[in-house]
């Protein structure tokens, strides 16, 4: 019997920038750290690009890169943070997939993913196939080459996401065990029931979809995944590859055991995690007691010979389906005793109603200027990769219905930037903890102030006054705050920026820090054409005029200023 053994780790964290400054501001909460992007690398991305494995007078013997050894998906956001923030990190993340290759028959490890993490199921079909397309476009840019396998958010799946799956080129997902519902070998006309975690996760299956279709679906071993997160698993990395290899059957046909877990669990959730999983695989290979192998390798040598029903709405992290990110289910963090999480639904019924009207003014307003707005919409993960003026120039000269001025340009891209916030809006952390003024819920809040804004910057229409309303139906746990809106308006709105308030930052700041006459401001660049500074005695007084210019949005203005 040929033994295979594979672990997944899907490394993710919520887009965590201020939508108005593209960068993330401090969180306390993560001290003695910035942000959490910066802890959990520190405690986690980073360990796991060079983890070490001791000899017996602990020193080091070796140095690993874990992310060429297993399979593992990252989050494009949080790709895209660590690009900016901690470029070695990153640069060996996309080099362990060109090592994955090499050991891997050609098959990398990496996996694609759903581009902010959206809950599928409870997307539009217009949003669910702009999450794929982004997903995949931010995959092939990275790493040059085509995904064969693709993340779904917490595993949450229906057969309409699994449709646009194959559509778009992939070839199998990753799923929970208690999502299959029924089993059988592809052929035969009786199906078994595996209801209740039955299936057996050591082969692929495959769907069979209503448009001829078909994707693998490999379910996960949940015992072995449990005991990863949750448990004590990774507390030696012998005891983890001995658990891997007690799940093989004394059976002769080849079987694969896998394991998927959040990545954060390799270091951040569990110390040293990095190191178990190192020494785990070491292990195994030093040992012949199986070949890894990632899920694309295995695929193409043992290609399926089941196939399986999925259960819809279902997903990894709730045991009722897609309930924690629509209603008070009674899935929580378990953190806060007595808290109900009823500000759930409401906060889904905004969204939901904020996206339909901002398509409403998407629509009206780019008819004229572009010659299919929804399939724009689907390419401007082009423009997002590379905001350069040059690539956002040959972005307009692809799309436009008419040679399009420079202010309808700004206008067009300030369309395409509320449908970026306006899927944003639905990153899926906005509802999987127990309080609506938490961290992740406030960031998907302050999308939807960023999408408002420029939907009435662009058309006029305010949606300001209809969110706030249904926010009120939206119960805070907290004291502090009766609902969503009294938050909502305090904290978050608070936070909008237009091009006055950082020409007035500008200003400010001058009397402290020496300009040069153009500088950049996070996603702003200021270009000064008059400026003049008096100190009298400890009484300073400047006075100035500067431009203003979004890098984002193109949008521009002058602003003239004294501050005394």
């Amino acid at each position: 019997m040929e033994r295979f053994v594979c672990v997944h780790g899907h490394f993710y964290q919520p887009p965590r920038e201020n939508p108005w400054l593209e960068e993330v501001e401090i969180q306390e909460s993560a001290y003695p750290y910035h942000d959490w992007n910066q802890r959990i690398t520190a405690e986690c991305y980073a360990p796991n690009a060079a983890s070490r494995i001791l000899g017996e007078d602990k020193r080091i013997v070796q140095i690993v890169n874990n992310y060429g050894k297993i399979s593992f998906n990252f989050g494009p956001t949080l790709l895209s943070w660590l690009e900016r923030h901690k470029p070695q990190v990153y640069l060996d993340i996309i080099e362990s997939d060109l090592q994955s290759r090499e050991q891997f028959s050609g098959h990398g490890s990496a996996l694609a993913q759903c581009y902010n993490h959206m809950i599928m199921p409870l997307a539009s079909a217009r949003d669910k196939r702009t999450q794929i397309r982004w997903g995949v476009r931010d995959f092939e840019l990275r790493f040059r080459r085509k995904p064969e396998g693709m993340w779904l958010p917490e595993t949450a799946v229906d057969t309409e996401t699994l449709e646009m799956l194959a559509e778009a080129g992939i070839k199998f997902t990753i799923l929970a065990p208690r999502q299959a519902q029924k089993v059988r070998r592809i052929g035969s006309k009786e199906w078994t029931s595996v209801e209740g975690e039955k299936i057996d996760p050591q082969r692929a299956y495959l769907t069979f979809l209503p448009s001829g279709n078909t994707i693998t679906i490999f379910f996960y071993d949940g015992p072995i995944s449990r005991d990863l997160g949750f448990g004590d698993l990774l507390n030696n990395g012998e005891a983890f590859a001995n658990r891997l290899v007690a799940a093989f059957p004394d059976k002769k046909e080849s079987r694969i055991v896998h394991a998927a877990t959040d990545g954060e669990t390799f270091g951040h959730h569990h110390r040293y995690g990095d190191m178990a999983l190192t020494y785990c695989l070491s292990f195994l290979e030093k040992n012949g007691l199986a070949k890894i192998t990632n899920y694309a390798e295995y695929l193409n040598s043992h290609p399926a010979e089941y196939e399986v029903k999925i259960y819809e709405d279902s997903s990894w992290s709730c045991v009722h389906g897609i309930e924690r990110w629509r209603s008070d289910c009674g899935c929580n963090s378990g953190m806060h005793a007595g808290w109900s999480q009823q500000w759930r639904a409401p906060l889904r019924e905004a969204m939901d109603w904020l996206r339909d009207r901002l398509g409403e003014v998407f629509e009206k307003e780019s008819g004229g200027l572009l010659a299919d707005p929804w399939a724009v919409r689907d390419d401007y993960i082009e423009v997002v990769a590379d905001r350069s003026e040059q690539n956002v120039n040959a972005f307009f000269v692809r799309h436009q219905a008419q040679d399009l001025s420079l202010e309808q340009k700004q206008k067009v891209l300030c369309l395409l930037e509320m449908q970026r916030h306006g899927m944003l809006i639905f990153t899926s952390c906005g509802w999987f903890f127990d309080e609506i003024t938490g961290i992740e819920p406030s960031q998907v809040l302050a999308y939807a102030a960023r999408a408002i804004q420029l939907a009435e910057e662009v058309s006029g229409v305010s949606l300001r006054e209809k969110f706030a309303e249904l926010l009120r139906n939206a119960p805070s746990n907290i004291e502090e705050f009766e609902h969503a809106a009294d938050f909502y308006e305090t904290y978050i709105e608070p936070m909008v920026l237009d091009l006055l308030r950082v020409g007035a930052h500008y200003a400010v700041s001058s009397l402290f820090e020496d300009y040069p006459d153009t500088t950049t401001l996070y996603t702003y660049t200021i270009t000064r054409h008059a400026y003049e500074r008096i100190d009298l005695g400890k009484k300073k007084l400047v006075t100035g005029r500067v431009t203003v210019r979004s890098l984002i949005t193109w949008k521009e203005d002058t602003v003239t200023f004294v501050v005394l």
